[in-house]
């Protein structure tokens, strides 16, 4: 009876997840808009950068070169690097404003404050929040523009596409995208009528009107998961956001090794429930129930009506998963082995609530930024 339940129950959720979650596992990359309008707003692109040698050269250089009809301009802050980040960032794009930003004070987090120290003296109509490690297309800045001005979005923000070369990332990233869309599926963000709201701070364009409506990077300067406190601050606030998938902007940092993916796993996954034993221990479960269940079912041996209802979970997970699969353009044999990953995703998460607990959460950068 017990095999019989869990099946059914895993068999629903795949049913649910598939018609009824706003259709996040599409992965539909977004096709542009119509061109800009004239005359064009103003625009300032703010990159806090950390100790990002590595790819900062790329990232600046790419936002200087973007051909965009209006004012532009282009700040970095430096959150006391020590590899010479600053220096290698001027020389890739020499017009930008460095900023140096000023000791972290308590309350804040280390990129919420770099933010802030960038955005204090802005003007623009729109701030484009962006990572040292993204590099965009020379239209994509005109693009994100023409996005939030067409569809009168305060908020617009791109998944970029993420490096899937190393083993490591080859296994995870595509399901890392996946996940993602599942918490925050794209058609319910940009739905007014619905309350989910998320974006991807690695690409985020938001109205600076409607920045100051919220209170400002203050209002969100404790934030781990900044990105999607941002984009929910904005639509409580009565302004509209708007998530898609793009397949030209991209990040250019590397992970080399599963410790590095599961870090960056780590970092926010216990924040993401709250901090709460309960809900730790319910994602557990549910985790255990969608991912492990199917395949333990069907490799089981032979349990009736159990096992079928596990295969039948198990063919829905895949179908669900290569869709995510295919955008990383990665070969189809990964997808049934989402259950496998989703193990890995646990165990990380399981981490992040033992590093909270040790006053060690949300490291990052050599910060420990989780410690409420």
């Amino acid at each position: 009876m017990f095999l019989t339940i869990t099946g059914a129950a895993s068999l629903a959720v795949w049913l649910y997840l598939l018609s009824a979650r706003g259709g996040f596992w599409r992965m539909r990359p977004d096709i542009p808009g119509r061109a800009l309008r004239t005359p064009a707003p103003s625009v300032t692109a703010v990159v806090p950068a950390r100790n990002e040698a590595d790819v900062v050269g790329r990232a600046v250089g790419s936002l200087a070169a973007q051909r965009y009809s209006g004012e532009f301009h282009l700040t970095l802050v430096d959150d006391a690097s020590q590899d010479g980040t600053a220096s290698l960032a001027l020389q890739a794009a020499p017009q930008l404003r460095l900023v140096t930003a000023r000791p972290l004070p308590p309350g804040w987090t280390g990129k919420m404050w770099a933010v802030a120290e960038g955005v204090r003296a802005v003007a623009s109509d729109y701030l484009l929040l962006t990572d040292a490690d993204i590099v965009h297309p020379p239209e994509h800045l005109a693009e994100l523009v023409a996005r939030a001005e067409d569809g009168g979005y305060d908020l617009v923000s791109f998944m970029v596409r993420l490096q899937c070369r190393s083993l490591a990332e080859q296994t995870l990233i595509p399901a890392f995208v996946f996940f993602f869309f599942l918490l925050y599926p794209p058609a319910w963000i940009r739905d007014p009528r619905c309350r989910t709201a998320g974006a991807a701070g690695g690409c985020i364009l938001v109205r600076r009107s409607a920045l100051e409506r919220i209170g400002g990077i203050a209002s969100i300067r404790g934030e781990l998961i900044d990105d999607c406190a941002l984009a929910r601050a904005v639509k409580r606030s009565g302004g509209r956001v708007w998530l898609g998938l793009s397949d030209t902007a991209a990040s250019i940092r590397q992970y080399r090794t599963f410790g590095e993916i599961g870090q960056m796993i780590s970092r926010t996954a216990y924040t993401q429930l709250g901090h709460s034993p309960m809900l730790l221990a319910g994602t557990a479960a549910g985790l255990a129930v969608t991912y492990l269940a199917p395949p333990l079912l069907t490799l089981a041996g032979p349990h009736g009506a159990a096992s079928g209802m596990g295969a039948l979970a198990w063919l829905l997970m895949t179908a669900a998963y290569w869709p995510s699969v295919r955008y990383a353009k990665r070969h189809w044999f990964w997808a049934p082995l989402l259950p496998l990953i989703a193990l890995f995703y646990l165990g990380a998460t399981l981490h992040s609530a033992f590093a909270h607990v040790r006053g060690r959460g949300g490291m990052w950068k050599g910060r420990a930024q989780s410690v409420a």
